[in-house]
């Protein structure tokens, strides 16, 4: 399903080609520091930017890899997408061109790719 902001899509098996053809991109969890112990990637396998954080800090919120990297794609994901496409439109505004949504976010993930990674109860 597309999300209501228009933002460029990935799916999660596109993010794990990526990730085993060793491609450069940035993965970018955009979920509150709560979320992360419901349903987590291995630590370093992602770059936290919490969408508060990002709310009330702005730019200055973006992490330095990030800034020094506006070519490199980003790959946004949050708990279904929604907060993660909502980011990908803000980036792309602000010049990441290459900033896209993870659909589905890490509920896809975990659904498709690795029940591991946790789920989020009744949601």
């Amino acid at each position: 399903m597309p999300n209501p902001y228009g933002a460029p899509e990935v799916s999660v098996h596109d993010v794990v080609e990526k990730q085993q053809e060793r491609t450069k991109f940035f993965l970018v969890d955009v979920r509150e520091p709560n979320e992360l112990e419901l349903a987590s990637l291995p630590e370093g396998e992602f770059i936290s930017l919490p969408l508060s954080d990002l709310r009330e800090r702005r730019l200055d919120a973006i992490p330095e890899a990030l800034r020094q990297n506006q070519d490199t794609e980003v790959v946004l994901f949050c708990h279904k997408g929604l907060r993660s496409a909502q980011v990908t439109v803000f980036l792309r505004q602000q010049g990441w061109s290459n900033a896209v949504s993870m659909a589905g976010g890490i509920d896809a993930w975990a659904e498709e790719i690795d029940e591991s990674v946790g789920r989020y109860a009744s949601m």
